[in-house]
């Protein structure tokens, strides 16, 4: 489970990396292309889908709330293991 969340947050953020180049360019005052602005927002798109991690780190004192998403993650992924044993026929 963690092995797997790592490299989701991994492969997201290394998609990212082509976003700063093009986002600098607009702050140089060049014009996007629209080939640039689909990726722009299909990256952003992508970014969002890491908000519940990103989050606490950006927050003042923000890794002090990490042990509590930890937690919090924890607690769903028990929740879903006891629906599935209870799901389970019995033998």
């Amino acid at each position: 489970m963690e092995e797997t969340q790592r490299l989701y947050i991994h492969n997201e953020l290394s998609q990212a990396r082509e976003l700063i180049p093009i986002l600098m360019k607009h702050r140089n005052g060049e014009q996007w292309s629209k080939e640039e602005r689909e990726l722009l927002l299909r990256d952003l798109r992508a970014l969002s889908h890491l908000s519940p991690y990103l989050i606490p780190l950006l927050l003042p004192g923000g890794v002090l709330i990490l042990p509590l998403l930890a937690w919090w993650v924890d607690r769903r992924r028990k929740r879903r293991e006891d629906k599935l044993d209870r799901s389970a026929p019995l033998s």
